[in-house]
């Protein structure tokens, strides 16, 4: 497991930290989508819906201050611009549209952001976006590109292992690393698709058992074949699952009780 703060190792290599984020905001008007309050007090970074997938003025407004108030740091979530299927659906696009449209998405973030007296310092692209940056390079180095134009200060969060973390990386982009806590893993290190049985995970002593074998050995258990060596600087919990809130409280306690302390991977 990686243990970092701000980008390099602790001077102190005996305090083990990890980063615990989670999907919020992502309600719109009036319908709201779980728990955020609640999950708040739990993460240590919030990945919020910057107006695609969901989200709106308010709501981005309501969880960043909700977010400032704990000291949990922000990172935008921008995905298509498909509330009907919750940015879960590919939406055929060119690569120079892809990138545009993160852009606007993680400016509107930024802007309420700082409106409610914080400030956006990563992006971790969402849903069936994220899961495409994830496997296309091309993909990837669009959103990427994007992104460092527009925002070279911000960060990424990028599923462990994907073509997303090593294209950002060979682009000279600060990214970290991420693992899923209520996700199955395929062999080839991406998720099993939320369409397949047991592509999430609901029973939180088993994700949190699953977490701390994976802290103790460094490799992560997948379906149908054997567990894969993955990094990690953070771990999620969706907030949109049922029980979410209840899960990331079991899995950090349980974390704890191991020895790591809930840290963001950016600090506040």
């Amino acid at each position: 497991m990686m243990i970092k703060w701000d980008g390099k190792q602790r001077k102190d290599p005996t305090v083990r930290t990890i980063d615990l984020n989670s999907d919020l905001g992502e309600g719109f008007g009036p319908w709201a989508m779980g728990d955020d309050a609640a999950m708040l007090s739990v993460v240590t970074s919030a990945n919020v819906a910057c107006g695609g997938h969901a989200g709106d003025p308010e709501t981005m407004y309501a969880t960043c201050r909700t977010a400032a108030e704990h000291g949990v740091v922000i990172g935008a979530h921008p995905g298509y611009l498909d509330r009907e299927g919750f940015g879960r659906r590919i939406i055929p696009m060119r690569l120079d549209e892809i990138g545009r449209m993160v852009v606007a998405q993680v400016a509107a973030l930024d802007a309420i952001a700082r409106l409610a007296g914080t400030e956006v310092r990563y992006v971790k692209p969402h849903g069936a976006l994220g899961n495409l940056a994830a496997a296309d390079a091309e993909v990837a180095a669009a959103i990427i590109g994007a992104v460092r134009s527009s925002f070279p200060h911000l960060a990424v969060l990028a599923i462990s292992g994907t073509q997303l973390e090593l294209v950002a990386r060979a682009a000279g982009v600060e990214v970290y690393s991420e693992i899923f806590a209520d996700r199955a893993y395929q062999p080839d290190g991406l998720l099993v698709p939320r369409s397949q049985p047991g592509a999430v995970i609901h029973d939180a002593e088993h994700a949190a058992q699953r977490l701390i074998a994976f802290v103790e050995h460094g490799r992560m258990a997948v379906v149908g074949g054997d567990p894969i060596e993955l990094a990690a600087h953070s771990i999620c919990v969706h907030g949109d699952t049922p029980g979410a809130v209840e899960m990331a409280r079991h899995i950090r306690a349980e974390l704890v009780a191991v020895g790591l302390t809930p840290s963001p991977f950016l600090p506040t």
